[in-house]
């Protein structure tokens, strides 16, 4: 996947030959749903960059860069939520269900919404 071009420019986005660096599998799925969704046309690179700059400028001078993914989270979620993809209360549930899930899912195993009402 080579790298957007209008998030070339974002300042703390780890990359290497022009390809985002993920520590962790949900971090790359957060930016693939970024991507995604302005691709859709909910938002801007402007508006994205500037929710993100918000994020990240809230976390203060001091905020460790292994929490970039974090506020990245953070900016998706709030972005989704102004633009009207989804309301707070949906997001609340979404985050429960998920939480719900993990914790029903046995280690190294893949997480299934709904995995923790089977049999």
């Amino acid at each position: 996947m080579s790298l957007p071009e209008g998030l070339r420019q974002l300042p703390g986005l780890i990359t290497e030959d022009d390809e985002p660096v993920f520590a962790e599998p949900w971090q790359a799925q957060a930016f693939a749903m970024t991507v995604k969704l302005h691709e859709t046309g909910l938002f801007t690179w402007t508006e994205w960059a500037d929710a993100l700059g918000r994020e990240i400028a809230a976390a203060g001078p001091d905020d460790a860069a292994e929490n970039f993914y974090l506020r990245w989270l953070a900016a998706l979620e709030k972005i989704t939520q102004q633009k009207g993809a989804l309301s707070e209360a949906e997001r609340l549930d979404r985050k429960d269900a998920w939480d719900r899930a993990a914790r029903a899912t046995p280690h190294g195993m893949p997480i299934e919404l709904g995995a923790e009402t089977r049999d």
